[in-house]
């Protein structure tokens, strides 16, 4: 097994940004209760407080693949519209 890395961008809608943030924050709760997290640390950017990204370790792509599969994920993406501005992008990495 090896550790996954997820670097994922999400952008809020014009005034939506609290609701966004509320929303991540709620998935931060949940998902760090998940076996295999290793962290899941969630970023604002500095110069535009309607970007957001996660930095996330998992201890495997397996891990990773029963998180997407989590009800709270599940239940994000079900109502992402009502507050993303486009897709989130993700990115997966693997530590040299």
């Amino acid at each position: 097994m090896s550790k996954v890395t997820v670097v994922a961008r999400m952008t809020a809608k014009p005034g939506m940004q609290a609701r966004l943030q509320e929303e991540l924050l709620h998935m931060v709760a949940e998902t760090r209760k998940e076996e295999g997290c290793l962290n899941y640390d969630l970023h604002r950017f500095a110069e535009d407080p309607g970007q957001f990204l996660f930095y996330e370790n998992w201890v495997s792509q397996a891990h990773l693949d029963r998180h997407a599969q989590s009800a709270h994920i599940q239940s994000f993406r079900a109502r992402a519209s009502e507050f993303l501005a486009s897709p989130t992008e993700i990115t997966l990495w693997t530590k040299l």
